[in-house]
């Protein structure tokens, strides 16, 4: 009983001081874009700063494991995404820490469309015309990626098999530098989400081609549906934040509680929708559930790709 109060009166305190927030990517990228306006609305709402820490590589384990392996106190945090919490897993033969009993779900931020751009040198203007141009030259038009195993990568490669086309993957590390070298014109296209490129796409700098939801977004109410081309064809991104394992549940209802006030926001949703993502509010066993599902459903896909990590 004396501990259980002891708990409780610190998740009372919770935040006394600055909270320390991962992000396994390099600036610029959507998980970074989604994490900072997280981060931002969490401050707000605990009054105590949210300090953004990118820390990028090996597809997003190496900012897992730090967050795996800190104190659990609620004062470090991961933004995650499927890409590093889900995909990894089967990525990956020994992973340095395992998402799903390593990391405790807080709740999920919300969901996403991808947006597939292409260099405006290329002479496709619809996703008819770039399948059309990738079977009359096959392997030689290059695709971009955050890295083997990623949303943009795997994005890419249910394109490939829908389509029936060959077409050449360039992984990067981070979605921020995949889109610089499309915008530079070293690569051609490139599947990523739609909080990053859209701001490159509405300057002339990239020409968007399709969104990866089953539906036009109201980002873009212009650009279709990739599945108006390829029937069936819908990819979702999503992002969520994550504490390390033994976090006491009071600081982990403290933190989800903050979480949905946050994206009940109007602000928060109204930026969201203009970033192409969509607010979810979920409780912590709730996305614990879905991370599970998600593990299971992206296992089967990397096996029947055999996506390995480069």
């Amino acid at each position: 009983m004396l501990t259980a109060a002891a708990v409780s009166a610190i998740a009372q305190d919770y935040p006394s001081r600055p909270v320390r927030m991962l992000v396994p990517f390099p600036p610029g990228g959507p998980v970074d874009i989604m994490g900072r306006l997280t981060g931002q609305r969490l401050a707000a709402e605990l009054g105590q700063q949210f300090v953004m820490d990118n820390r990028a590589g090996a597809n997003g384990n190496i900012a897992g494991e730090i967050v795996a392996r800190a104190t659990p106190d609620g004062y470090t945090l991961l933004v995650g995404a499927n890409g590093n919490i889900a995909v990894n897993p089967s990525l990956y033969r020994k992973m340095p820490f395992d998402p799903r009993q390593d990391l405790a779900a807080i709740g999920l931020i919300g969901t996403g469309a991808l947006l597939m751009v292409v260099h405006p040198s290329m002479p496709t203007n619809s996703v008819g015309e770039f399948i059309a141009a990738a079977r009359k030259r096959p392997g030689s038009i290059n695709f971009a990626s955050s890295g083997s195993g990623s949303s943009a990568h795997l994005c890419a490669e249910l394109l490939k098999l829908m389509a029936k086309i060959d077409i050449t993957h360039v992984p990067y590390k981070g979605s921020a530098p995949a889109l610089n070298d499309v915008i530079g014109g070293q690569v051609q296209m490139l599947i990523t989400g739609v909080s990053s490129a859209i701001g490159p796409a509405r300057a002339g700098k990239l020409r968007a081609l399709g969104v990866s939801s089953a539906k036009r977004i109201a980002a873009l109410p212009d650009v279709p549906a990739i599945a108006e081309t390829l029937a069936g064809y819908e990819v979702l991104t999503w992002y969520g934040v994550f504490a390390p394992a033994a976090t006491p549940a009071p600081i982990v209802r403290r933190l989800n509680a903050a979480l949905l006030s946050a994206l009940n926001h109007k602000e928060t949703q109204e930026r969201m929708t203009a970033l192409g993502a969509e607010a979810v509010m979920m409780s912590p066993s709730q996305f614990a559930a879905m991370v599970r599902d998600e593990t299971i459903k992206w296992a089967a896909v990397v096996r029947s790709a055999g996506i390995r990590p480069d």
